[in-house]
């Protein structure tokens, strides 16, 4: 059966209009994420990634199944002192990576609810909020480290 070109065209030029309308929402790639592997009856541990967004956002949010706290720390030295702190979120300037890692901000997963042992992986849940207000999440399934991948300076032990 042949449909009229016309009325096929309209339709088209309508999807496309109506695509065009739609919000555009900035996406976030993930790359390099990681958790650290940890030892029978460790409360806490870390996880760590680099996120680019396309467009001005910011980390929000974490959460994972694996623990029953989970939050975004920033650690800092001052005059030789680390210091650690929660923060509520993270800016992810458009266009460039922003590294989550041991020696700045970084995933804290804390109460976790068994061993994480090298070798699974750790579903993470991450909330990315852009400029506008509109957020995204997205899905990370995590690999984890040997215990000395990456030292975190005693980070572990301070929760």
């Amino acid at each position: 059966m042949r449909y009229p070109a016309q009325p096929f065209k309209r339709t088209l030029a309508a999807l496309v209009l109506l695509c065009l309308a739609l919000p555009a929402m900035a996406d976030t790639s993930v790359s390099d994420a990681w958790v650290r592997a940890t030892v029978p009856h460790q409360q806490s541990t870390g996880a760590f990634m680099t996120l680019t967004a396309s467009s001005d956002s910011k980390l929000v949010d974490v959460q994972s199944p694996v623990a029953e706290i989970v939050q975004v720390h920033q650690m800092t030295m001052d005059n030789d002192v680390m210091g650690m702190k929660q923060v509520h979120s993270v800016d992810l300037p458009a266009g460039k990576a922003v590294s989550l890692d041991p020696n700045g901000y970084h995933v804290m997963l804390m109460k976790l609810k068994q061993q994480v042992k090298e070798g699974e992986q750790v579903p993470l849940t991450l909330v990315i909020e852009d400029a506008k207000g509109h957020k995204q999440t997205l899905e990370v399934k995590a690999p984890v480290r040997a215990l000395n991948a990456e030292a975190m300076h005693g980070h572990e032990h301070m929760h």
